[in-house]
């Protein structure tokens, strides 16, 4: 299915254009168009020839598809195509009623079979994306060569051994929790600021960042607001104001190590060290005993959690030297 296919006719497909702040080596997309997804349009965008090998990049939670400007563009570089897509209630994509673990994987298979209906591709996940990659490619065997995670390996020392009726549980109880939240922020707006105010505001939860690529994403994901004069009121983030940490629906992090060993294709795990916020503190004495059997892992000293936004051209290195390795 092409992208003219299921793009809808009335609507611009996503905005790639430059915006009003740069940054080295940062390239926007040269696609975009809108997948739907059971309805909700999913902002969908790539870098590359359309006919180069695809590499599809889930972001991680509260990240839309721009934080890829300067990595994608490098593996573009290897001759690869790389497709991305804001999650839904992210970036320019639809906003939903409820959020759920199962609803992003649906959302990530219809953007892989749109954006590649075919031919098998490579899955690469960041944070929350790399978990989803995981499930994805238990789900999904027949559509991976590759399977890249980086810092998407949540662990803990004493994972969840829990029996069906204890998973229904706590489904209820996700259910439960996410309806009274949404309750709670019906009519609820992200607070505007000027551009540099949004870039502080998410440097609290990404202190190893730059102000300089922060206020180069706040265009990219975040959007201007103007009166009936046409006079700024300031920015705000697109996020959905009804997400929140943790409310990926019946889901526990440290599952998706359980995940790793199951891994059919060649796997490419990488690791920041440094500890943060939005990081799971995974150590590598966590990951070695569940590896894949084709695995290769890279654990990074002086790097924190957002590896592929520190160390853009050692992660592309790695993916471009592993998917040679192993053809």
């Amino acid at each position: 299915m092409a992208p003219s296919d299921i793009a809808p006719p009335d609507i611009a497909p996503p905005d790639i254009a430059s915006t009003v702040r740069s940054y080295p080596e940062a390239r926007r997309p040269d696609r975009s168009y809108w997948v739907s997804s059971g309805g909700l349009p999913i902002a969908t965008y790539e870098w590359g020839a359309p006919d180069a090998p695809p590499v599809a990049m889930a972001h991680g939670g509260f990240d839309f598809a721009g934080t890829f400007d300067v990595l994608a563009p490098l593996l573009v570089g290897g001759d690869r195509r790389v497709i991305s897509w804001d999650a839904r209630g992210h970036g320019s994509s639809g906003h939903a009623e409820l959020y759920s673990w199962n609803a992003d994987l649906r959302d990530a298979a219809a953007v892989i079979d749109a954006a590649s209906p075919d031919e098998p591709m490579v899955f690469f996940g960041h944070s929350k994306g790399g978990g989803l990659m995981l499930d994805l490619a238990h789900a999904l065997p027949h559509r991976l060569t590759h399977l890249v995670n980086v810092d998407g390996l949540p662990s803990k020392n004493n994972w969840p051994d829990l029996a069906d009726h204890e998973r229904t549980k706590m489904l209820r109880g996700e259910l439960e929790g996410w309806l009274d939240h949404r309750q709670e922020v019906a009519a609820a707006v992200r607070r505007p600021g000027t551009l540099e105010a949004l870039a502080a505001r998410r440097m609290r939860m990404n202190p190893r960042l730059t102000q300089e690529w922060l206020e180069y994403l706040v265009p990219i994901g975040g959007e201007e607001m103007v009166d009936s004069a046409g006079v700024s009121e300031g920015w705000r983030w697109k996020l959905d104001a009804g997400l929140r940490f943790g409310g990926f629906g019946p889901w526990r992090p440290e599952w998706s190590m359980q995940r790793l060993p199951g891994i059919g294709v060649p796997v490419l795990g990488v690791l920041g060290l440094e500890n943060e916020m939005m990081g799971w503190g995974t150590k590598p004495a966590d990951v070695i005993p569940n590896s894949p059997p084709v695995f290769r892992f890279e654990a990074l000293e002086g790097v924190g959690h957002f590896v592929h936004i520190e160390q853009p051209e050692v992660v592309a290195g790695f993916v471009l030297e592993f998917l040679e390795a192993h053809p």
